[in-house]
């Protein structure tokens, strides 16, 4: 890692010296300048990560300093050296984004220590600006493939939701329809960005822990409460809560989290003061939550109160044109994670992945193309890299094996040339493969294929 360089600004030489030889052996690069002219300069060619800077300068003095190196170099770290006395000036640079100030006369090890703090403290900022970064190109609308008519729908809803003030969407569909990615496009693409994005699976947590997962709980609220836990809505507060499965919590749960609804309130357990929060909540079922109404499972107020914006994906065999290009997605992603080259799909695998139900959706798919890219060395994914159930579902992969002897009777070398035709035809021309299809020996093949002229 390379040395952090921090900047010296100081009319006196003798401080100057002083700070240089102390923070050298500390293991920093060090720059000096005697007035604000030259510190400028400096910035600007070289770019430090820390400064530190005198108030009182000859020609421009230190304030004005601080506000043209935070428009040259925001991310520049400002430490203001001052004299007793000037407790005014040190408030205003404060205000003007100066990270700390020390007082003349300084100690040097106590100068050290603010220095490794507030460097710390920046690489920190970074870190975390990096990861937001990060997660926001990965969970944005950008990222979520849809070309067909009915998730164009959806993602222009997601962009007007995110950009919006809505406080409560619900967001339906199957299993596997890629609902916490429409959650997440949602918070990342919204001014909420900066704040937490805070995710529970109701259906796997009991309803006894829900609550304090949820709402958290006060020491001592029952036996194992050691110490004070912040729940999800506390720890979310300014940014989005999603809450999975919300068609399987239970009855109680559902009353409680309706006051949260009514609110933007709630207690922990064992608590005595409401705590207020500016929460996001996004919900997300794969029942149909009218008809659990009318089941008595779940509360008609809360589901009222939660589709205020509904979104509904709809199933992976409702938007056939999306299957091939989130094809093309999971190969680009999976090449890039294990390091493969696969091209594409052959033609006639393509055929039977548009044919297929997908009754896991988009998440089967996905494993689908993540298994064949990890089992197969081929640039081309083949019919015979697919499984087996989606070949067999598949009613294009039928052929003669799916009718029943007609009572005329049949041709049995017909039935034999038309399986020959039809390997050949999966295996796109690959003897070897189509016979294996069959399974016959390469030779056996070999001799059918010239008993019916296809040799």
């Amino acid at each position: 890692m390379s040395k952090h360089k921090i900047l010296v600004v100081d009319d006196e030489h003798l401080i100057r010296w002083s700070l240089e030889q102390n923070l050298k052996k500390q293991g920093y690069e060090v720059l000096t300048a005697a007035s604000g002219e030259d510190a400028l300069k400096i910035v600007r060619e070289d770019a430090p990560d820390l400064m530190l800077l005198d108030v009182q300068l000859p020609g421009i003095n230190g304030l004005d300093v601080l506000q043209k190196v935070k428009e040259l170099e925001a991310d520049t770290i400002i430490i203001m050296v001052t004299a007793l006395g000037v407790l005014e000036t040190v408030v205003k640079a404060m205000r003007m984004g100066a990270y700390d100030y020390i007082n003349k006369p300084f100690n040097l090890d106590e100068l050290g220590i603010v220095i490794r703090k507030a460097l710390e403290t920046s690489e920190l900022k970074k870190e975390v600006a990096h990861l937001r970064s990060q997660q926001t190109g990965k969970y944005g609308i950008e990222n979520i493939i849809g070309h067909s008519r009915h998730m164009k729908n959806v993602l222009s809803m997601v962009e007007k939701i995110a950009k919006s003030d809505a406080s409560t969407v619900l967001v339906q569909g199957e299993s596997g329809t890629g609902k916490e990615l429409v959650a997440k496009a949602i918070h990342y693409e919204s001014a909420r960005v900066d704040r937490p994005f805070m995710a529970i699976n109701c259906a796997a947590v009991p309803e006894t822990l829900l609550e304090s997962e949820l709402m958290g709980h006060e020491r001592g609220a029952f036996t194992d409460a050691k110490m004070q836990k912040k729940g999800l809505f506390e720890l979310a507060d300014g940014g989005t809560i999603f809450l999975d499965e919300i068609g399987d919590m239970e009855p109680g749960m559902q009353a409680k989290l309706l006051r949260v609804l009514e609110e933007r309130s709630f207690r922990r357990i064992g608590g005595t003061k409401d705590i207020q929060v500016d929460v996001r909540i996004i919900s997300a079922t794969n029942k149909d939550l009218l008809k659990a109404i009318e089941e008595k499972t779940f509360r008609n107020d809360l589901y009222y109160r939660l589709q205020v914006i509904p979104i509904y994906l709809p199933a992976l065999r409702e938007r056939r044109e999306d299957i091939l290009p989130l094809t093309d997605h999971f190969i680009a992603s999976f090449n890039q994670e294990f390091g493969k080259h696969v091209q594409g799909v052959s033609k006639m695998a393509e055929k039977f992945l548009i044919e297929y139900s997908w009754p896991g959706n988009i998440r089967e798919l996905k494993n689908v193309i993540e298994r064949a890219i990890i089992l197969e060395n081929e640039e081309t994914l083949l019919l015979e890299h697919l499984p087996q159930e989606i070949v067999a579902k598949t009613g294009g992969a039928a052929g003669p094996l799916n009718f029943r002897v007609p009572a005329e009777g049949i041709d049995i070398e017909e039935v034999e040339r038309e399986l020959i035709r039809q390997a050949l035809e999966i295996a796109e021309g690959n003897q070897s493969k189509a016979a294996k299809l069959l399974t016959l020996g390469i030779d056996a093949f070999r001799y059918r294929m010239k008993k019916f002229g296809f040799l």
